[in-house]
Formats: structure tokens, sequence, C-alpha cells
């Protein structure tokens, strides 16, 4: 009898290369994938970053084990909890939900295969995982791919060398590990012969890429100049930059690589010189305005994506107030910004000077405001623009300040083809949602 799976993937995109690995797997030694009702065995990839993510995967997880109990899932069905979550909580998850057939770390994922056979045969473990994460698989060689086909991410390092106080990633996925390059461009001239048109680089720090291996020379400037010249038609974006590693080379890859989008993210956190200090970011409020005024002069037409915590420990309405002025002054293209977590055995869960859960939310909400607005005036100034996009579903495509499930969007004619480039003339807006019509695809 064919056995049945189904994998559930939640948190980021760097989640979801894993669980494509996953997949590939499962689908490689004859499991047919179907939904999670009709499986018999269902993986759920967790995210275990900020507390709502914990909650959203805790909430999964319950979901199916209570559709199991009911009747609603195939007799013997098997509940196995893989990626963050387990890698940080499975001591404690095992009695706390002895309902989950399984927990998998992180470095485990290329051997899920072997763990639902074993599971199967009744002679699984509870614990799949190891102490510390050191894994760097080769995503070219084995991936089901589960974006749409014009569109796909491209990790290219695993873990992280950074310490900011707030941040449990380091204790979870590991030291920074970069992939060789040569493996890296390989993937990418894969996809390109696949025809998809957006590849997106990701990594928890992609310009932290070859610095942990300074011996190979590799650099992200390096990588995007290679991956430039490999033919196809398709464009590179990438993802999580750090603004304590731009350089004259980075820059000057970006403003003259045709191939890399004009789209800058860099998750700032904050402006506050003694909350950068306090949060161990490596860089500080005079550094960062330099880099983003560099960025907006050498790069024309450049997109700025950045992300915000407020109510970090020790923040004060001083502090608050100059974030405020400072998202004002640089007017980001596109900007998130969330209330702090308090993740327990991080350095800033320990300190003292917490800020109350309600003054987090409140002037999280103050900030957002300031960037809706914002977002309205940029869009506003889109109006009448010509535009091309990338259309992701009938009638809905991104420009090329918006990245995949995190920017805003584009609303096209529901006739122009999906996966297409097209050129598009803007008529109207609302915040990050732009409106089109002229459609013609290219």
């Amino acid at each position: 009898m064919q056995r049945k799976f189904a994998i559930v993937s939640l948190g980021c995109a760097k989640n979801l290369v894993d669980s494509e690995v996953m997949t590939d797997e499962l689908l490689r030694a004859g499991y047919r994938r179907v939904t999670p009702s009709r499986a018999d065995i269902v993986v759920v990839n967790t995210c275990a970053f900020i507390d709502p993510a914990k909650q959203e995967a805790i909430d999964t997880i319950f979901g199916l084990t209570r559709a199991r109990a009911q009747g609603e899932a195939p007799t013997g069905q098997k509940i196995l909890v893989a990626g963050c979550l387990a890698q940080r909580y499975a001591d404690d998850l095992v009695k706390l939900m002895p309902e989950v057939d399984a927990f998998v770390g992180v470095d485990q994922v290329g051997q899920i295969e072997q763990i639902v056979k074993a599971m199967f045969l009744g002679k699984g473990q509870k614990v799949y995982r190891s102490q510390v994460s050191t894994l760097v698989p080769d995503y070219a060689a084995s991936r089901f791919r589960l974006t749409p086909a014009h569109t796909a991410y491209v990790k290219i390092a695993e873990g992280c060398n950074h310490a900011c106080a707030y941040c449990a990633i380091p204790r979870i996925r590991g030291g920074f590990r970069s992939r060789p390059l040569a493996n890296v461009l390989r993937e990418i001239e894969l996809l390109a012969g696949e025809g998809t048109k957006e590849i997106n680089l990701i990594a928890q720090d992609t310009t932290y890429y070859g610095k942990d291996r300074p011996a190979s020379g590799d650099t992200l400037a390096k990588l995007l100049r290679e991956a430039n010249g490999i033919s196809g038609d398709f464009y590179l974006r990438v993802l999580y930059t750090h603004p304590a590693h731009w350089d004259e080379s980075l820059i000057a890859t970006f403003a003259e690589c045709e191939k890399v989008l004009k789209y800058v993210d860099i998750p700032l956190q904050h402006i506050s010189d003694h909350l950068l200090a306090e949060q161990r970011r490596r860089t500080d409020g005079d550094s960062i305005r330099r880099l983003l005024a560099r960025l907006r002069q050498e790069i024309p037409g450049i997109g700025l994506r950045s992300t915000f915590i407020s109510g970090l420990p020790g923040e004060t309405e001083q502090d608050h107030a100059e974030l405020c002025d400072f998202v004002r002054e640089f007017r980001f293209e596109r900007a998130g910004v969330f209330p702090y977590s308090r993740e327990e055995g991080t350095l800033a869960a320990r300190m003292k000077n917490q800020v109350h859960h309600a003054t987090r939310k409140r002037r999280a909400n103050e900030l957002n405001m300031i960037l809706v607005g914002i977002a309205d005036e940029i869009g506003s100034s889109c109006v009448g623009r010509q535009m091309r996009v990338l259309v992701d579903a009938p009638g809905i495509a991104r420009g090329v300040w918006d990245a995949p499930d995190v920017d805003g969007a584009v609303h096209v004619d529901a006739s122009l083809p999906v996966g297409q480039i097209a050129t598009v003339r803007i008529t109207d807006s609302i915040a990050y949602e732009l409106f089109a019509e002229n459609n013609s695809a290219t």
C-alpha cells in the first residue's frame, strides 16, 4: 500500500526550503503527497522565533491531534513535529505533547524518509535531534519546490554568528555556515534553466556570506556578480541583509548588475545608539544613516525595506520618538514593525528594564501608523507610472519592491498570464497595494 504524506510549513522562507527538501525525499521514496486530513503521516515544520510563531505552531499541532482523535484523519496517522520548535524545545514537548509521534530537529530534514519508515515499522524514536546544528545541505541536489514555478528561494547559508540580545536563532540553528559558491551557482543555474523568473537569495544574514570561510574569498558581491552572468531571463532578489556588513563592493554590485533587483531588505530593528549597543547589533545610528544615504545615492531607483522592534528592554519614550523621526526622514518604500517578544534563553529576556507589554504594543501601533502614512504617499506617487510586474496569480502581481509574501501587491487584469512579466500603468493605490490597468505581457 502506498503511504500518503502531508507537510505543513510554518514560518519563514528558510523553513520553506527545508520543507521542500523533506517533500522531495518522501516523494522519491514513493510516498504520495495529499492534504493533512488524508495523510498517513503529517509533518509540521515549525518556527520558534517569536511568541506568535510558537503559538501558531502549537495551535496547528493540537488542531491535527484533535482531528485525529475525532476520527477526521486516517486510522494510525502519524504526526511529526520538525524544525525550530522541535530543535529548541523537544525535551519539554515530549512531556507536553504526548500525542505527537516524534520530534525532528533542523539537521535531520534530510533523514525524514528514514525517520518516517522507522515510525511505521514501530522502531521509531521520540526525538531525532543534534544538540548543535552543523548541517550544510546541498539544496540543489534534492528539492521539490513548493513555490509557484516562476519564483524560488535559494538558501545560501545556514545558522548565524551574530549574538543579537533579543534573538534565539543562533541557539536553534547554530553558527553561520556558507554553502560553497559553486554549489549555490549550480542551483541558480538549474532554476534559471527551468524558467524561474525570480530567484530570492536567503540566509539569516546574506551579507555575512563567505565571512565564515575567509580563505575561500567568497562574498555576497562575488556570488551576485557570478550569478548575474548566468544565462536566462531571470532576476535575483536579496533578502535579510545586515547593516554592519555592507561595503563598497556590495553597493557597486547592486548598482551594476542588471539581474540584481534594486531592492534592499535591511532589517534595522532600531536607531537609538544605546539600544543598538545593548542589543549587540554591531552598528550605531550614524553608520546606519550614512549607509542608507549611500544606498540612495549609489543605486538609482532603489527600494529600501526594513523591520523595526518597538519596546526593546530599556527603550524610553525619547528612543521611541527618535525611531519615529528616523522613519519619517528616510521614508522606507517597504517596512514593518513588531512589538518586542521576550524570548527565554536570550540576553534581552534577562534584562531588568523590560518595557510593559501594553507600552510595546502602543509604540508599535504608533510607528505603524507613521509607516502606513508614508506608504500611502509613496503609493500615490506611483499613480500614472508604467511599472514592470511579475504576475503571481490571476489578477495579482508584484513589482520590484515587493518580495513574495512579505510586501504589497499590484492588482492587475486577471487575463494576464501567471508567471509572466508584464508592463502595467498604475491607476490607484492604498498603502502598499497598487491597482493597474492597460496591461500587456512581455
